[in-house]
């Protein structure tokens, strides 16, 4: 008897017709002979509602009370299901993150999981029960909840398929993981499978089928994904390592953009690496990510730099550059869209980036930043390019 993890999206348990769908589609997994954990997500647009409410009282809400706000919503999806399926004659618990001891550490918002005591999830499967847990939250050192960020009950749910030995389970809106956003480029092909390494990419440039650290964790530990719709049959995408024997034929397996990001640009910096690196690890510290940099040659010992950060992180930001910078020569550029192609491919086939700049420089795509990996290249391109660059790259790579 196999222990299956299950992690349901906020669309899929958004009414209390949906989450009575979901505790007839477990119950029927039980059934065939599986110990069923399930984690859900908030209702519907529950967060969000809960977010603005937050901002009704206060312009800027104290991060600790607002992790303690928008913990409820997972703990109501999760009473909710456990009374769908009770009164469907199937025994059934609920548990917060308290219950099961999960540990977290890091900033409020998007805080890190630590471990977890699964003997209490054991101890209820055992006794034949279904078990439902509040995704997205956990514990710190101090007792304070915490929520690990948008998208964190897929991470909730990866940690606990660990700790348990069990296969873990998406499921959402979407039938499974798609080369880019069909609703974005309409000749997207679904994936029977994708890497770790891949899916990963994706994730943290802004494909938003799945949390990134979930990957990660997935990844470190071996556990498989399987991503599908919500109550179907439809067969979905699992993510695990792939030999990828025949990857020359395909370089670029998924496209990914982002529109959450802003440029920074610092003009006329002293040409000094330890000016550099006191600006970046100031920023660091704040918890802000910097992902694309560049830097221009030296002209008369100064250079400008320009890097990425997200756009919820400018006020931060600034309050650190205006301690290295006047004002007049710093410069924010809010029209970017991050654009990125990934695929594992890439590590032994060449000439894709002279593609993809090719197709731009023929059709007036201005690039404003680059950055590289192994298997993925991004760029920053103007907002009103997007669609055109998608639809180019999509055919061009078949995606």
């Amino acid at each position: 008897m196999s222990v299956v993890v299950q992690k349901y999206g906020g669309s899929s348990v958004a009414t209390t017709e949906k989450i009575k769908k979901v505790a007839e589609t477990v119950i029927k997994k039980q059934k065939n002979g599986d110990k069923i954990v399930v984690v859900v997500s908030a209702m519907g647009d529950t967060t969000d509602d809960l977010i603005s409410l937050a901002e009704a009282i206060s312009k800027k809400p104290d991060k600790r009370e607002l992790d303690a706000l928008l913990s409820t919503g997972e703990m109501i999806s999760s009473a909710l299901l456990a009374m769908a399926i009770k009164d469907m004659g199937y025994d059934a618990v609920s548990y917060s993150a308290y219950q099961i001891r999960m540990k977290t550490s890091g900033q409020y918002g998007k805080s890190l999981i630590e471990d977890l005591d699964a003997s209490k999830i054991s101890e209820s499967l055992d006794q034949g029960k279904i078990v439902i847990i509040a995704g997205f939250q956990g514990i710190n050192e101090y007792g304070d909840i915490t929520t690990l960020g948008r998208g964190g009950s897929d991470t909730t749910a990866v940690a606990i398929a660990v700790k348990l030995d069990g296969i873990c389970e998406i499921y959402t809106d979407v039938d499974g993981i798609y080369s880019t956003d069909p609703r974005k480029y309409t000749e997207a092909k679904k994936l029977k499978e994708i890497d770790y390494e891949e899916m990963l990419e994706l994730a943290s440039l802004g494909a938003q089928v799945m949390h990134s650290r979930s990957i990660e964790l997935a990844q470190k530990y071996g556990v498989p994904i399987y991503v599908g719709l919500s109550c179907s049959e439809i067969e979905g995408t699992v993510i695990r390592e792939v030999n990828n024997m025949n990857m020359e034929s395909k370089p670029v397996t998924g496209l990914a953009t982002s529109d959450d990001d802003i440029a920074v640009t610092i003009n006329g910096i002293e040409q000094n690496i330890n000016i550099l690196s006191n600006i970046f690890e100031a920023i660091g510290s704040r918890k802000i990510n910097i992902d694309m940099i560049s830097q221009t040659a030296p002209i008369e010992g100064k250079v400008n730099v320009s890097f990425t950060i997200p756009k919820n992180d400018i006020d931060e930001c600034m309050e650190i550059i205006r301690q290295f910078a006047a004002d007049k020569n710093i410069f924010i550029d809010k029209d970017i869209t991050k654009f990125s192609v990934v695929g594992i491919g890439m590590k032994t086939t060449s000439g894709v980036a002279a593609k993809m700049f090719k197709l731009f420089s023929e059709n007036d795509i201005d690039v404003k930043l680059i950055t590289t990996s192994e298997i993925r290249i991004t760029c920053a391109i103007k907002q009103e390019d997007k669609s055109k660059a998608i639809n180019l790259i999509g055919s061009k790579f078949n995606l």
